[in-house]
């Protein structure tokens, strides 16, 4: 098994709902500790993620009842990066060599300038993140995080938003970017910078508990 226990806390209701999607959307009702019950998370990090850019959407994940792991390159622990010097360390619960799509629900992608370029890189992890959007699974991404969607070729056709810096990277990529504090596209969450987090982990746990969607569905954007 991944290890990919970790405790629960609870969470305020959902931003969006998703209507082309496959199975039943969440009831309303939902408990917020139960949204993501029995959903299980990959957040795709290496040494220089932008700490509070894991940390914080990872707790809201936790806190609607999702099962996260802590996917890396490399066994041991990774370095987050606080803004001007590096911050904590963190135990990774699974390697890309270990980890399979098939064994998640849906997938995070924290910024940092360090983190996203080093795995854009990494061929297994641009496997890994081209997977789920080849199953159509939900995917979050905030800040630099679009450099590995980008690198994956997912961001031909949909609309996103990242870091001011990245914006003719999607472009040339076939994105659209636009500047909005988040934007849903299809299963895909965005968001610009940590200060957007409030409304990132909002729409990011709206969407993973919708599920998949079904291939070639209309384009659909969400800009709250």
């Amino acid at each position: 098994m991944l290890g990919l226990m970790r405790r629960c806390w609870g969470l305020a209701p959902a931003l969006v709902m998703a209507t082309t999607l496959i199975g039943p959307a969440v009831a309303a009702d939902t408990p917020a500790g139960e949204r993501l019950k029995g959903k299980r998370v990959a957040v795709l990090v290496t040494d220089g993620f932008e700490q509070v850019e894991m940390t914080g959407p990872r707790k809201a994940l936790d806190e609607a009842g999702a099962k996260t792991a802590l996917v890396a390159p490399h066994p041991g622990m990774v370095k987050g990066w606080t803004s001007a010097d590096w911050g904590q360390q963190f135990p990774v619960d699974v390697t890309l060599d270990e980890a399979r799509p098939d064994q998640f629900d849906a997938l995070l992608l924290p910024g940092g300038v360090m983190n996203p370029d080093k795995l854009r890189t990494e061929p297994r992890a641009v496997r890994f993140v081209k997977a789920f959007f080849d199953a159509g699974k939900p995917v979050a991404a905030i800040c630099h995080g679009p450099w590995t969607i980008v690198e994956a070729g997912a961001a031909r056709g949909r609309t996103l938003t990242s870091w001011p810096s990245l914006k003719t990277d999607v472009q040339n990529a076939g994105g659209t970017w636009v500047d909005n504090e988040v934007v849903t596209d299809r299963g895909l969450v965005t968001s610009r910078k940590p200060d957007d987090i409030p409304a990132f982990n909002r729409a990011m746990v709206a969407e993973f508990a919708q599920g998949p969607y079904r291939p070639g569905v209309p384009n659909k954007v969400i800009k709250p």
